[in-house]
């Protein structure tokens, strides 16, 4: 698994997971709701922390110059 992330990027997805993750997280009456937001933010904090990203790879983007 190779870099391909910038440290700009993976600090963007760091503060995303942070607040998808936390108590501000959006609130939604629908029970389900709640599911897609908290699997984005542990996606997020995983590819801050490895500073890599699936679909930067599947499009041959790589940020990790920037």
């Amino acid at each position: 698994m190779k870099q391909n992330l910038g440290k700009l990027d993976r600090i963007f997805r760091f503060g995303l997971a942070f607040w998808w993750l936390g108590p501000w997280a959006p609130q939604y009456n629908v029970v389900w709701a709640g599911w897609p937001i908290a699997i984005v933010g542990w996606i997020a904090l995983f590819e801050s922390f490895a500073g890599w990203c699936w679909l930067h790879t599947l499009l041959n983007i790589n940020n990790k110059s920037q």
